[in-house]
């Protein structure tokens, strides 16, 4: 007998045929012996419409009350959700986070989790009982709801699985697996058997929508085994695992890709000790996200220019305040350019293989790409590029790393 934690997104639990369906789903495991619970989302296009009503009311929004309106959508299906496994004759009870409970810090609309006491759900869990969890949402300290950021019930099963020392996580999305490249724009993209905590971690922060980065660090920090999968299908999915389980490495698993970018470039900046930190330091204060960063001496040794990136809803920010501090700063003029996108390669495999950088400067430069910005870690390498280029790179570097299906 297993202890197993399922979870469905928003699309899953879209409508009450799909909960139904969710429900057949989670009684065909029950029924193998195993002990249950299931985390759900809000039904799909429920959460932005508790958003935009919030923003009709208030610009200016109370955050907790905002969390107390946004966390309503989970509660709605976790109870759906219960009332339908009951009706298959399945023993089940929905959970609010408050119930749990699970305590968060007060950061509310993106608060952490601090802690989860199971002792009352796996009692319950113990007795046969599926419990049902509401996901993104917790209770803070001072008893208010919270909740844990868009994609936050990713997170709520993580965190529950580590809590409940959960065999095994099951994340059940619109999606089979995670793919070796978006397979809406590389066609002969393979769906990954297993892929290691970090390159997913790496794949989610640089633009692979499947599973949200916070969720995949607490399996790695947690060693909890994740596994990706659809709710529309009855087939394997993608195994989250450590480094070290898998068999054959591949020096490339995936390649990545975030339209969300923006390029800032600032010319003639003084070349003198304690610039960037003037540079970097008030963007940091205002919250503004620096990624990418490049810096090129001028011919006479006495100015620069930087080249940066941050998250492209952050762009306009981030010029109106560095123009605010032009005279301090002492750059000649800022260039804001939001027409580009970053595309990463990722692997462990990088590790102990050399050549893997030249082969994607070669392959961009035979098509014709220029890049514009490279940062690199231990197993990744990131370009920016023209967003024009984005398909033709991506298919290109694609079959480079021979990662095509055949």
């Amino acid at each position: 007998m297993a202890r197993l934690v399922l979870k469905f997104g928003g699309t899953s639990v879209a409508n009450i045929e799909r909960i139904r369906n969710v429900a057949q789903r989670v009684k065909r495991v029950v029924e193998e012996g195993n002990q249950v619970a299931v985390v759900v989302s809000a039904m799909s296009g429920v959460t932005n419409q508790l958003v935009a009503w919030v923003n009709e009311v208030s610009k200016f929004y109370d955050e907790k009350e905002y969390d107390s309106v946004v966390a309503t959508g989970e509660q709605v299906t976790s109870g759906l959700t219960a009332l339908t496994l009951q009706e298959l004759g399945v023993k089940a009870r929905s959970w609010q986070g408050w119930q749990i409970p699970l305590r968060t810090d007060a950061t509310y609309s993106k608060a952490r989790i601090e802690g989860i006491d199971t002792t009352e759900m796996i009692a319950a869990m113990e007795k046969g009982v599926v419990a049902v969890v509401a996901g993104f949402q917790g209770i803070s300290a001072d008893n208010r709801i919270t909740t844990l950021g868009r994609g936050g019930s990713d997170t709520s099963a993580v965190a529950l699985a580590a809590a409940l020392q959960a065999d095994r996580c099951d994340i059940f999305t619109d999606v089979d697996g995670v793919y070796t490249c978006d397979p809406r724009i590389v066609t002969k993209a393979r769906k990954l058997d297993q892929i290691a905590y970090e390159e997913m971690l790496e794949m989610a922060s640089l633009g692979a929508k499947v599973l949200q980065t916070r969720s995949v660090e607490l399996a790695m920090n947690h060693r909890v085994k994740v596994q990706v999968l659809t709710s529309f299908e009855d087939k394997p999915g993608t195994m989250v695992v450590d480094e070290e389980e898998i068999v054959e490495k591949q020096i490339v698993s995936g390649i990545a890709y975030s339209r969300d970018e923006a390029k800032v470039t600032l010319t003639k900046v003084s070349d003198r000790p304690g610039v960037a930190a003037a540079i970097f330091g008030p963007l940091a204060d205002s919250a503004i996200n620096v990624d990418m960063i490049v810096q090129n001496i001028s011919d006479d040794g006495k100015t620069t220019d930087m080249t940066f990136t941050v998250g492209r809803t952050d762009l306009d920010r981030a010029v109106k305040l560095l123009n605010e501090k032009k005279s301090a700063l002492g750059f000649s003029e800022i260039k804001p350019d939001s027409s580009v996108v970053k595309v990463s390669v990722i692997g462990v495999g990088m590790r102990s293989h050399a050549g893997v950088a030249l082969t994607m400067f070669r392959t961009l430069s035979e098509k014709g790409i220029n890049i514009e910005v490279i940062s690199t870690s231990e197993i990744k390498i990131s370009v920016l590029i023209d967003e024009q280029y984005l398909e033709l790179a991506l298919r290109a570097l694609h079959t480079a790393y021979g990662l095509d299906a055949h």
